[in-house]
């Protein structure tokens, strides 16, 4: 069974990215490069993550 919670962390910016992506990204609730939000494991923060998995860094 997975985890009720997952850490994500913004390790690239979305600068370079097109605007999709950055709204996935504040969904997440991060803002800058560093920053770090525990999340519900539900399917919907997972779809998001999916969607922008290479700018961040996820820990269970």
């Amino acid at each position: 069974m997975t985890s009720k919670t997952i850490t994500v962390k913004l390790k690239k910016s979305t600068i370079a990215h097109n605007d999709k992506q950055k709204a996935c990204v504040r969904g997440l609730g991060l803002r800058k490069t560093g920053s770090s939000k525990t999340l519900e494991n539900t399917p919907a923060v997972r779809g998001m993550i999916k969607k922008v998995i290479h700018l961040l860094e996820i820990s269970e």
